[in-house]
């Protein structure tokens, strides 16, 4: 049976999947894309600079996404841990080690942010050299986020799996959660090892099939809400009564 904490969990988690998605894709697209130079990150760096109010906004925004994703993955745990409690708990701490990850990146920012102001004693150094070393500060929070990405993907795996089993949403929607979260961990462990790898498979689409899945269950979860395990398939007893006894 599915307890009142466990449906509140579910929701909780549905809302605040869907709102922090929300904010972290206009934030993305609005206030960091556009001055994004894949490969340059010297270039990237001089970009934001310029607009560094542009970045700060999209840093706030972020701040906010990690710690909705704090709150999203104790949800799931509450949800899960009735069915299989080292299986959740696993998948949850999978998930903190990518939040941590995410708010390291965070920090790389400010940190590039601290360079390219060139102020105190980094006035010894010249515009280019700040440059450079704002780029490198970019590309170890790219470092860490896609570290963060593979223990997201196994954590996203394994909640997957446990809705699978559990038949809280319908099977075809955590299978396909199953393999999604399966290619972004591939494609997030294969770039970490070589950049090249965006070349095969572009850094854009890692995850995006995880992202429509998660908003696809959000949106099952409110709309539809959550049945028993197996409720579909249960006879009401007056009904078995009622055919013994041939009515």
């Amino acid at each position: 049976m599915i307890d009142r904490s466990q449906r509140v969990a579910a929701r909780i988690f549905a809302i605040t999947y869907l709102l922090t998605f929300g904010i972290i894709g206009v934030a993305f697209s609005r206030f960091y894309a556009p001055f994004l130079v894949w490969g340059n990150d010297a270039e990237t760096a001089r970009n934001l600079i310029a607009h560094e109010q542009a970045f700060r906004l999209y840093i706030t925004c972020a701040f906010f996404y990690g710690v909705g994703l704090l709150v999203a993955l104790t949800s799931l745990y509450v949800l899960f841990r009735p069915i299989r409690r080292g299986m959740a708990l696993f998948a949850a701490f999978s998930c903190l080690l990518y939040a941590v990850m995410w708010f390291t990146i965070l920090l790389d920012d400010f940190g590039a942010l601290r360079v390219m102001s060139g102020q105190g004693s980094l006035r010894v150094f010249e515009a280019d050299r700040l440059q450079a070393l704002a780029g490198l500060q970019l590309a170890s929070g790219w470092d860490a986020y896609y570290i963060g990405l593979t223990f997201y993907s196994l954590g996203t795996l394994l909640f997957s799996v446990l809705f699978f089993q559990s038949r809280y949403i319908p099977r075809t929607l955590a299978g396909l959660a199953v393999l999604a979260s399966f290619f972004q961990g591939f494609c997030g462990f294969a770039y970490l090892i070589d950049r090249s790898f965006g070349s095969i498979v572009s850094v854009n689409w890692y995850e995006i099939p995880v992202g429509l899945l998660e908003v696809a269950v959000s949106v099952w979860i409110l709309i539809r809400g959550f049945r028993p395990p197996g409720a579909a398939n249960t006879i009401p007893a007056s009904s078995k009564n009622s055919r013994t006894h041939g009515g």
